[in-house]
């Protein structure tokens, strides 16, 4: 049984018949049930759950990130879903019949407030990673918006989920660093450093900047 919303002229929720009533982000949506599938799967759709699979283990661990990163990305979609949109069309590639994702083209977050100029990373000790920036406020920026921090080991991501160090709400714009704590990780590890900038009211956020490798 469906059930009316906003009245008899108004969407529904639920099932009336042969529809299906729901809603996503707050736009109602119908549909017709769910039919078994008769046909053989082809290597083209073979190949576009793939890559659906591989963007979705890639991103992750980085779900609280992108969380944020992605809010209010368009009218259809935000979040884990925007930026997984994202890397399918930007950052992912097939090379001889295998799925390749550039960190380097990976977006965690995408937004208007402008991001400062200058920003370098370094380790200042085994599990501190120093962020760095001009502490100067951009124009449309503000001195209280506060830096995004991402430090990902993503190399065997197919086979396990990838070590990712997060910090969400780090230091406001105007101090010009920040530390992020991460794991003691084995020599050789290569880590693919990221940060954003949002808003202190979290109306708005900015690009990532994808800052380059740290090989341990």
């Amino acid at each position: 049984m469906g059930r009316l919303v906003n009245g008899l002229n108004g969407p529904f929720t639920g099932k009336a018949g042969s529809v299906i009533g729901s809603s996503r982000n707050g736009i109602p949506y119908i549909k017709g049930p769910y039919k078994s599938r008769t046909k053989n799967i082809s290597e083209k759709e073979e190949l576009s759950r793939r890559k659906f699979a591989d963007a979705q283990a890639w991103l992750k661990p980085t779900v609280a990130f992108v969380r944020i990163g992605f809010k209010g990305y368009s009218v259809k979609s935000e979040g884990f879903i925007a930026a997984k949109s994202y890397l399918m069309k930007n950052a992912l590639t097939v090379e001889d019949g295998e799925i390749v994702i550039d960190p380097a083209l990976v977006k965690l977050s995408h937004g208007n407030l402008p991001m400062s100029p200058d920003a370098s990373f370094r380790l200042t000790a085994p599990d501190k990673l120093t962020i760095t920036w001009n502490p100067e406020t951009p124009v449309n920026g503000d001195d209280k918006d506060q830096i995004m921090i991402l430090a990902y080991n993503c190399k065997d991501y197919k086979l396990k989920p990838g070590d990712v160090s997060i910090l969400i709400t780090g230091q406001f714009r105007g101090t010009g660093e920040d530390i992020l704590s991460i794991d003691v990780q084995k020599p050789g590890t290569v880590l693919h450093i990221y940060i954003a900038f949002v808003a202190a009211d979290r109306s708005r956020q900015s690009d990532s900047l994808y800052l380059g490798e740290l090989i341990i």
